[in-house]
């Protein structure tokens, strides 16, 4: 099984709940912990990467917190892979750290198969699975049965 690392999901789920949220007033981490069902220790951690990167930049004082640091329909799924994880590889050959690479009959697949998963990853921003987020929990998504 192909598996992204709990990281990459914690720090996407973050990364979309900070764009759903008015830039005005930033989220404390313990705020994110419980919307999220995440340690906020962890959630800590993650920051710490995304600011790094420049992905998410923080407040301090009384009302400080986090804040995405850019537009989030500029920040892409890839963008906050890259900066928890690393590059985006399915199998080590990938970043030519194979010696069998010059006569490996199955590195071309593998090669595509991590082409489309960056291609998926680079056109999926964090402002449309905000804007898909707030489609979800619009009362106008609520069905109700009598």
């Amino acid at each position: 099984m192909i598996k992204l690392s709990t990281k990459v999901r914690y720090a996407t789920r973050i990364a979309v709940y900070l764009a759903m949220r008015d830039e005005k007033h930033p989220a404390r981490k313990q705020e994110i912990a419980e919307a999220e069902d995440i340690s906020a220790d962890y959630v800590e951690q993650i920051l710490i990467k995304l600011k790094t990167l420049g992905l998410v930049r923080s407040h301090r004082g009384t009302k400080g917190g986090f804040v995405l640091a850019r537009d989030p329909h500029k920040i892409t799924v890839a963008d906050v892979i890259n900066s928890v994880d690393g590059q985006i590889a399915i199998a080590p050959c990938i970043n030519d750290k194979c010696n069998r690479i010059p006569f490996c009959p199955t590195r071309p697949v593998w090669e595509k198969a991590n082409e489309a998963l960056v291609n998926i990853f680079s056109k999926a921003t964090i402002g449309e699975l905000a804007d898909e987020g707030r489609k979800l929990r619009s009362p106008k998504s609520w069905t109700f049965e009598i």
